[in-house]
């Protein structure tokens, strides 16, 4: 079987070529550039990345390429992640990425390319149940990554493997080392992947003005200014500035009014304002592209509001025009619009949409 790779120069990527070629797969390496710009340093993160696929694929012995889908990753992922912002919601990137970029334009690449599979090292898998192909959650929690491919169809699912799904992370980088892998200590990634380990204010202000304002109490006193509604989320206590004041407790974003452009903020842990029991979702994707139950009707399931968040139990109730309500059985923190929610049933990703 002819299968390419999508490689990004970190250990799971890379364990998955090696596995592949190990069970007697034709193998192509390719790296996806989807970001041009240096960083704080002056240093492109994607030379470095590229330079460890180029040494992990000679390790094994398997051709590889790097191709350009910058544009198309401006296009159809940076332009949404701006866009978002300017709404005043905290969007994620990542889920749009897998969709458009690993899972669409690579996937149309690897298709050119004669290929009869694509790759990756999400920590994910993949069956197939009554003609249909399902995403599954993987026995290490901690890593699972189907939140982040919720928006996958049933094309991608049957093109698309994922080798180092069913180890944990410890037995990836375990057999990283046994086989001499130049990545086998790597750093994980972590954050947004075009940003990396720069400042993100400094960064979305070279895109977004700044607007600052006034920090306000919800009855409309003022009590400090903000640095620009973008760089708040529900829930934050961290980076307001505000120190003790009032009644000497902890300060924390409870909304943002943008027509007055001022952040909303009060003190201590008032489960008020910070937890909800229902949520709105918009822009509902399935990943049997079919919805798990007919309009107006509730069905029983398991929510993630976060990557890593434990689910919750819900019930669901969808509606003709692709948004769905969401009521948890017990009230959740900061939820946030902009955000993913994914539902489940058990250990089966259903889908999911945006919070709105």
């Amino acid at each position: 079987m002819r299968i390419v790779v999508g490689m990004s120069g970190g250990v799971d990527s890379s364990v998955a070529a090696m596995l592949l070629k190990r069970e007697g797969h034709e193998v192509i390496g390719v790296f996806m550039n989807n970001w041009e710009e240096k960083d704080e340093t002056g240093v492109c993160t994607s030379e470095r990345d590229w330079a460890d696929v180029r040494a992990v694929c000679r390790q094994i012995d398997i051709p590889f390429y790097s191709v350009n889908f910058a544009r198309q990753y401006r296009e159809r992922v940076f332009e949404h992640f701006l866009e978002e912002y300017r709404r005043g919601r905290t969007p994620n990137p990542d889920v749009l990425c897998n969709r458009e970029i690993k899972f669409g334009a690579f996937l149309d690449l690897a298709e050119g390319l004669g290929a009869d599979r694509i790759a990756t090292g999400h920590f994910a898998a993949i069956d197939m149940r009554d003609g249909r192909y399902r995403l599954l959650r993987v026995p290490d929690e901690n890593k699972d990554q189907t939140y982040f491919l919720y928006m996958l169809g049933q094309r991608a699912l049957s093109r698309a493997l994922f080798p180092t799904g069913r180890f944990t992370k410890a037995q990836i980088r375990a057999m990283a080392r046994e086989y001499g892998l130049p990545v086998s200590e790597k750093k994980d990634s972590t954050g947004i992947c075009f940003i990396g380990e720069r400042n993100f204010r400094q960064f979305l202000k070279g895109y977004l003005p700044a607007q600052p304002g006034d920090m306000v109490t919800r009855d409309g006193a003022v009590v400090g200014r903000h640095e620009g509604l973008m760089y708040y989320t529900p829930g934050q206590r961290r980076g307001l500035g505000l120190g003790g004041g009032g009644n000497g407790e902890r300060w924390f974003v409870v909304a943002k009014d943008l027509a007055g452009n001022r952040l909303i903020v009060s003190q201590g842990e008032d489960r008020a304002l910070l937890y909800t029991s229902r949520a709105t979702i918009e822009a509902c994707t399935w990943i049997a592209e079919e919805p798990p139950s007919p309009p107006g009707t509730p069905f029983r399931c398991q929510a993630r509001l976060r990557h890593r968040q434990p689910l919750t139990d819900c019930e669901a109730t969808l509606f003709p025009d692709g948004t769905a309500l969401l009521c948890f059985d017990a009230p959740q923190r900061a939820v946030t619009p902009g955000q993913a929610a994914v539902l489940y049933a058990g250990e089966v990703c259903l889908g999911g949409g945006t919070v709105a």
